[in-house]
């Protein structure tokens, strides 16, 4: 990356130290950022101090994404600058910005939304990339309502851990530079300690953006929007016949993409409202987040979700339900290569061609993946159904998910030697045995060798995910002053593939004490 002291966020200083370069170096006013689109899409506004912050958890691996070197968590002002206080004064222009959005909220129209407690500090361009840099946590905004703009400790630490954990599994996602602490009191449904995390992310664009202008019937600023992001992110829109509808194209394959991503590790999102959908197919926003244990299909990570509308199984019904939404947001710019007459009729049709792209994208790429994790060589006839009946009797004996495929690895085609690290995930043994049975058979057809699908298998079915037991430890020590965790299980998340012997208790079956844990969208 090449530093720009005396850009417009900061003036140049006669000693310019390496916080001081990366200040310079974020920046609002590129052509192109998203701050640039104007005053009807965000507010500009200093952030609210914290004091007296700390440093909780940093990643040099975002560091360098950036371009920033590994060092620059020990600067001093270090924590103050990404806690949201300056060394000086922002330049009234170059002031962070919070954007408004609208969305639907459990399936319920919201109206206006917006970031209630985010504020974007700029972009950082780096080895021919760009990426948005984010404030989680900073202070209340226009678009707070009832908020204090804050966020706490816990859930800061659990979204460090786990945007870092989803990038090493290889599933989209906005990264976490930083975590800084205070000891600022925040009440939420109990009194706890205030945080924020740095966010980073080619865009936090989301569904809920282009809802926002549509609802208010602002065509002018929904098409700038819209253009913003097929000139950043997929310019070969412009050369199709109708650019907004391959937008939505292009979204409706990166989220069926995405959720066949989640499905295939037992991830949930939580709380997936169309403000919580990111328009380029990340998983953004985690809150009520959660790996499952134990496997049950109807799992619901959010104690809010008295619903169940985003249990696990629901997931894919719910993007596809969101696509809906993003759609009706962009049909005002749908079809204009028709008569008007025709236009409105004719754009609702292509809409919904393009909609159901999503099953038709979503069904094989969870297929591809389920025959990966089981090591299946070729497609096959059957093979899903050799799938659908192991989560079968994994939720009727609600075996591990991580470990169950993690341990399949170790079957042998020939007989049953290597089954039992599987075998004792499941109360009902007769049941796994006849489906161990009908895999070994499968497995006869491929050609690879024990050994050959082991190391094929092992490379995408991770021995270490973030369970909330381990996240909850985590915390527990942050409370106390004790950061050490936070690091040690980040580590350990940056090679969720690897055998890591010395830190086999990180992937052991949950203890007792972790059923009783739960997360809600109070953060």
């Amino acid at each position: 990356m090449t530093f720009s002291p005396g850009t417009a966020e900061f003036p140049a200083t006669a000693a310019s130290g390496p916080l001081d370069l990366v200040a310079s170096a974020i920046s609002s006013q590129r052509n192109g950022a998203f701050a640039q689109l104007g005053s009807a899409f965000l507010t500009r506004l200093p952030a609210a101090p914290l004091p007296a912050p700390y440093v909780v958890g940093f990643s040099a691996q975002t560091a360098a994404l950036l371009g920033f070197p590994a060092t620059l968590a020990s600067e001093p002002g270090f924590a103050d600058y990404f806690s949201g206080n300056p060394t000086r004064e922002w330049p009234a222009a170059a002031l962070p910005y919070a954007s408004v959005y609208s969305g639907h909220q459990f399936g319920v129209w919201a109206g206006q939304l917006g970031d209630g407690r985010a504020l974007g500090l700029g972009e950082v361009e780096h080895a021919g990339a760009r990426y948005e840099l984010q404030l989680k946590g900073s202070g209340r905004t226009p678009y707070s309502r009832m908020g204090d703009g804050r966020a706490v400790l816990r859930s800061s630490i659990r979204e460090f851990l786990c945007s870092e954990a989803m990038h090493h599994l290889g599933i989209p996602t906005t990264r976490a530079l930083c975590v800084t602490g205070s000891d600022q009191p925040v009440r939420r449904e109990e009194m706890e300690t205030a945080a924020v995390v740095t966010r980073v992310s080619p865009s936090f664009v989301r569904f809920g953006h282009f809802e926002h202008f549509y609802s208010h019937d602002r065509i002018d600023e929904l098409r700038a929007l819209a253009d913003h992001i097929i000139d950043r992110f997929y310019p070969a829109c412009r050369d199709a016949d109708d650019p907004y509808l391959a937008l939505l194209h292009e979204a409706v394959l990166s989220t069926a993409d995405l959720v066949a991503q989640w499905q295939a590790v037992g991830f949930c999102h939580g709380v997936m409202n169309t403000d919580n959908m990111s328009i380029l197919g990340l998983t953004i926003d985690y809150g009520p987040f959660g790996f499952i244990d134990g496997f049950d299909a109807n799992h619901i990570c959010n104690h809010s979700d008295s619903q169940g509308r985003y249990a696990y199984r629901m997931q894919p019904q719910i993007a596809y339900w969101n696509l809906f939404c993003l759609a009706q947001g962009l049909l005002p710019l749908f079809g204009a290569r028709y008569e008007e007459s025709k236009r409105s009729e004719r754009a609702v049709e292509d809409a919904q061609r393009v909609l159901e792209g999503f099953k038709a994208r979503f069904a094989p790429a969870l297929e591809g993946r389920m025959r990966d994790k089981l090591g299946l060589e070729t497609a096959r006839e059957g093979d899903d159904a050799l799938a659908n009946k192991l989560f079968e009797i994994m939720h009727a004996n609600r075996a591990d998910f991580t470990l169950t495929f993690r341990h399949l690895a170790q079957m042998s085609k020939h007989d049953a030697r290597g089954d039992a690290a599987a075998r004792d995930l499941f109360l009902d043994r007769a049941a796994f045995d006849a489906w161990a049975n009908d895999y070994r058979a499968r497995l006869s057809h491929d050609a690879r060798d024990d050994t050959s699908r082991a190391l094929a298998m092992n490379r995408v079915n991770p021995k270490f995910v973030l369970r909330n037991h381990l996240a909850e430890t985590a915390i527990r020590h942050a409370k106390e002053k004790d950061f050490s965790e936070v690091e040690r299980l980040a580590a350990v998340l940056r090679r969720p593939f690897d055998e890591q012997p010395e830190h086999a208790a990180y992937a052991a079956l949950p203890p007792d004490w972790a059923t009783s844990l739960e997360v809600s969208c109070s953060s």
